[in-house]
């Protein structure tokens, strides 16, 4: 059967856009269908253009306090509208999210001048399966032997309370703010809640981050949840765990002008009992959903499972049909799903005995996270806790960035390393970074731990000085002690 393509990608985030250039690469003739735009989520309305907000946000915080870093701002005073910081600077929020537009549209160009590059046909719209080979973009049938779904999901909303681009608002609406609002809950408190939770928190903005949850960041190692937790309380930011919100309504407020505002009242069930919180805007961050419906998976053979779909060691899910990222039941990464693409395209390849292709599988051991609040998150392995859960006998080995001289000269002293081993190999199962710039560090740890590094080994590894990265160094040396 002729096709009219070798491998067609549907969604081009970072698995589908990464899976779509390393395909036609390997020389094969490579199609991505795409409904919005090229980059998926990460890039446009994700990854990417959180970390540009929170490096305005990082560049505001200094400014508000320039004397501690021995600049005195006084000649600006009467350029800037000194109400709004002590050193006389002022927030420009047009700019600012001009600028994360800025920095998307820069990477979305990237991806683009890859596909003209590599003759990566780029077909507008939302792709439907007719059969295993065939699926209809709009009123046109396009068939390929191998097709990868990697539609990646969407922010979930509370059944109560559903988007409304307004007063109810998801990451997307976040992140191009019209102006920024005086109160804020954030319901959710995973990387994007948190992080989105900090960008407002240092823009000026009251902000309530409610989690349903005893910690926020719940994935985390209880150290680094409660490190977090009292950062953002130092900070001024309002933090509720074991918090459930049930209803939300909307009413009129006078602000201190005697002017009526907007406001939503939150019904917020905790441990105290119900309590009531009033904030102009709220955001919502309890998940996100597959992009797997509608598409007539199921039809054609494919497997669901929680809305997921069911693939094998391969990424394969029936027939010739593959899917990777979001919408299966691997870590919702950016970084994951980009690994998934290079080994799903890498066994077509060998499958079509093209030269130099061979399937390399992913080992899901030590996947890390990173998230950019401040202080950053970074982590690979087990927790703690999980490690007592499985019964593992370990030892913990911990350096707190108040003794680091790095940290200290940059005043950012918040955080820890906390490394984990395995009491009877001595291998490190966990490494646990809190603090400034630790998502920069977590790679390289991830690489011992895939080689299996002993906490002795790392011990007896020179680190440069004055770096944060040595603190790793002096915690696995804390657990010989």
């Amino acid at each position: 059967m002729n096709f009219d393509f070798d491998i067609l990608v549907i969604g081009s985030g970072p698995g589908g856009y990464v899976a779509a250039v390393k395909a036609a690469q390997y020389g094969f003739k490579t199609a991505v269908v795409e409904r919005a735009e090229i980059g998926g989520i990460c890039l446009n309305w994700g990854c990417i253009p959180t970390k540009a907000l929170l490096k305005s946000a990082e560049a505001f915080e200094i400014l508000k306090h320039p004397e501690a870093y021995g600049i005195v701002a006084d000649s600006f005073a009467n350029r800037f509208d000194s109400a709004v910081s002590p050193s006389g600077f002022r927030l420009d929020v047009q700019k600012i999210v001009e600028r994360e537009r800025g920095v998307s549209d820069k990477m979305r160009r990237g991806v683009e001048f890859l596909f003209k590059k590599y003759n990566v046909e780029v077909i507008a719209g939302s792709g439907k399966f007719i059969d295993a080979n065939t699926i209809e973009v709009g009123e046109k049938k396009v068939t390929a032997k191998y097709i990868i779904v990697a539609t990646g999901a969407r922010p979930k909303a509370l059944p109560f309370a559903p988007f409304d681009g307004e007063k109810i608002i998801s990451y997307k609406d976040a992140l191009v703010p019209k102006t920024l609002p005086k109160s804020l809950a954030v319901i959710g408190s995973g990387a994007i809640g948190s992080e989105l939770a900090n960008f407002y928190l240092s823009m000026g903005t009251q902000v309530y981050l409610i989690e349903f949850l005893d910690k926020i960041v719940p994935l985390e190692d209880d150290d680094i949840c409660g490190q977090l937790s009292r950062s953002f309380r130092k900070n001024g930011m309002k933090v509720m765990t074991s918090a459930k919100v049930t209803g939300v309504k909307f009413n009129k407020l006078q602000d201190e002008s005697g002017a009526e505002r907007d406001n939503c009242e939150l019904t917020v069930e905790t441990k105290k009992g119900i309590e009531t919180i009033n904030v102009e805007r709220v955001l919502c961050a309890v998940g996100v959903a597959p992009n797997t419906d509608n598409m007539g998976l199921e039809e054609i053979g494919v497997k669901m499972e929680r809305g997921k779909i069911a693939v094998n060691e391969f990424y394969n899910a029936c027939g010739n049909v593959y899917a990777i990222g979001d919408v299966i039941a691997t870590p919702a990464l950016a970084h994951v799903a980009s690994a998934e693409a290079l080994a799903c395209v890498a066994h077509i390849a060998e499958l079509e005995g093209k030269p130099g292709a061979k399937f390399h599988p992913i080992d899901y051991k030590y996947i890390p996270g990173a998230t950019y609040t401040s202080p950053q998150i970074a982590s690979a392995g087990l927790t703690e806790q999980k490690a007592k859960e499985l019964g593992i006998e370990y030892k913990v080995g911990k350096f707190m960035f108040t003794a680091s001289g790095k940290a200290t000269a940059a005043g950012k002293t918040d955080g820890f390393v906390k490394l984990i081993s395995d009491a009877k190999s001595d291998k490190l199962i966990g490494v646990h970074l809190i603090g400034a710039d630790v998502t920069e560090i977590i790679g390289g740890m991830v690489l011992a731990m895939n080689l299996g590094a002993t906490a002795e080994q790392v011990a007896n590894t020179v680190f440069p000085h004055p770096t944060m990265s040595e603190g790793i160094k002096d915690a696995a040396e804390a657990m010989e002690l």
